[in-house]
């Protein structure tokens, strides 16, 4: 009776073994925040656990990734890859060779799927402008003036994706000589330089309490301010300013990982990263608009303005001369 018993039990962890969820690694960045039923309608139907791996922000990300490649893999997939740094994943064999079949979407990505897209432009609080009574900058010109000293903060391009993609929009707009000669004006009247977006916004942006009226951000961002308000606003305190270029678009997507120690669930999820159930969450979630075509409109998308020409350079231009790029910008900014 006692080895029945104890037979019984030996079975009971087998079968409970058996029965255990797969874990499946993600690697994101640290801006990552959709909602936690996205995920479990995957893991519920792939019989899966999902771990979410917060790497720091886009660039930090990547690089972490590239830094373990050969320590067999720290996830097995990836959410955050954006037009700037797909390239460069690619080059450094990360990326699984084979990527799963994408769904049909407004923007297109190579070696990865896109999940969404937004636009990196200037945002200013238009409380502090109106009591200053100062004029708006019509050109990135207009803020190497005396008037524009010390207001605006960025995120750093070498650690930050929005960072990089003001550059890139800068290089674009401006020529690269042009690009670089601006930002040594900038420096001597007082840029400011967080590591990533939220340290610019929660710690330096004025509608936060900091100093800065002027910040590299997102041309969602005033909705996101509206939402979390909670009633509190009918219509945002923060404003645009699409200066000619000054605007970037950011495609961001999902890949399986080189290595990945679940490949057919990772594909999975990448997939999942396009389904009706994430697309419909993005906006509201990332504050950044859905990549899959008939994705329905979120209502809070009427606080948020389209740049008419956002800038734009080729994945492979950028993975040929971004380490140029913003070692350059380093030097000119903060050297």
């Amino acid at each position: 009776m006692r080895l029945k018993t104890v037979l019984a039990g030996v079975l009971a962890v087998w079968v409970q073994a058996a029965l255990a969820a797969t874990e499946v690694r993600l690697a994101v960045h640290d801006s990552y925040d959709l909602p936690k039923e996205t995920i479990t309608a995957f893991e519920s139907a792939n019989d899966a656990k999902v771990v979410i791996l917060k790497m720091g922000d886009g660039n930090a990300m990547l690089n972490r990734l590239i830094l373990t490649r050969n320590e067999g893999g720290v996830a097995d997939a990836v959410y955050g890859l954006d037009n700037n740094t797909v390239a460069k994943a690619h080059a450094a064999g990360i990326l699984a060779a084979r990527q799963p079949a994408s769904a049909r979407t407004v923007v297109q990505l190579p070696h990865a799927l896109a999940v969404d897209y937004g636009f990196v432009t200037l945002n200013y609080d238009k409380k502090w402008f109106a009591e200053k009574k100062l004029p708006l900058p019509k050109t990135l010109a207009d803020l190497t003036q005396p008037a524009y000293r010390n207001l605006l903060v960025m995120p750093n391009p070498a650690t930050s994706t929005p960072g990089l993609a003001f550059l890139l929009a800068n290089i674009r707009g401006l020529g690269e000589e042009g690009a670089f000669a601006w930002w040594a004006k900038m420096r001597q009247n007082g840029v400011k330089v967080t590591q990533g977006w939220s340290d610019a916004y929660y710690k330096e942006f004025t509608l936060n309490g900091g100093a800065r009226p002027l910040m590299v951000g997102y041309a969602s961002s005033p909705a996101a301010e509206v939402f979390y308000s909670e009633g509190k606003l009918t219509q945002p305190n923060m404003g645009l300013l699409f200066l000619p270029g000054g605007s970037y678009l950011q495609i961001e997507g999902a890949a399986v990982l080189n290595h990945a120690k679940q490949p057919a669930l990772a594909a999975k999820l990448v997939q999942h990263l396009q389904s009706a159930v994430v697309q419909k969450a993005i906006f509201r979630a990332m504050w950044v608009y859905p990549a899959v075509q008939g994705t329905p409109s979120d209502p809070m998308m009427r606080h948020s303005t389209v740049p008419q020409r956002p800038s734009l350079l080729p994945p492979a231009q950028v993975a040929q001369k971004q380490k140029d790029w913003v070692a350059r910008w380093t030097r000119t900014v903060l050297k």
